[in-house]
């Protein structure tokens, strides 16, 4: 019999980390919550024209009980050709997180910026595949800086007090 302990991942727990309050991020589970995608041009969008596309991100986190949290990544990819939709693509990709050891004033920031930094590659193989699917190259998104995403996040809410 092993003396080891297991994070549930089937990762080793270091007990030495955990006994001296260092923080742990750990994913407990990561899922599409929700999927669609449009091809309302087809067949005829599907010529091999390389659309104009448009990229929106938006990360969201709610508390799920002690110390657990939901983090939702939503992706919605517009490609258009003129005034004509070619594709509709959007993902809401969702993990829950147990955080502990976190002081309070971190729980945010890592919420925002490493967990959806830990679920943006499956979010990312998702868009890929459901756009090859629909009879388009893959879509492989670039890598995004939550961090930088994070801090426009704050910037506007700090505007948007200041005039209220």
């Amino acid at each position: 019999m092993s003396d080891s302990q297991t994070n549930g991942n089937g990762q080793a727990v270091d007990p030495q980390a955990a006994a001296a309050g260092a923080a742990q991020i750990q994913v407990l589970a990561q899922y599409v919550k929700d999927l669609s995608f449009e091809n309302p041009g087809a067949p005829m969008t599907l010529q091999g024209q390389k659309p104009a596309l448009e990229v929106g991100v938006d990360v969201q986190a709610r508390g799920l009980g002690v110390d657990q949290y939901e983090v939702q990544i939503r992706i919605r990819a517009d490609a258009k050709s003129g005034t004509q939709t070619v594709f509709v693509c959007e993902v809401v990709y969702a993990g829950v997180f147990m955080l502990r050891n976190i002081s309070a004033e971190n729980i945010q920031p890592v919420l925002l910026i490493e967990c959806p930094r830990q679920l943006f590659p499956f979010a990312r193989r998702v868009m890929a595949d459901v756009t090859r699917d629909g009879g388009f190259p893959p879509l492989m998104l670039d890598p995004i800086d939550f961090m930088s995403l994070y801090r426009a996040q704050m910037a506007q809410q700090k505007s948007q007090t200041a005039t209220a």
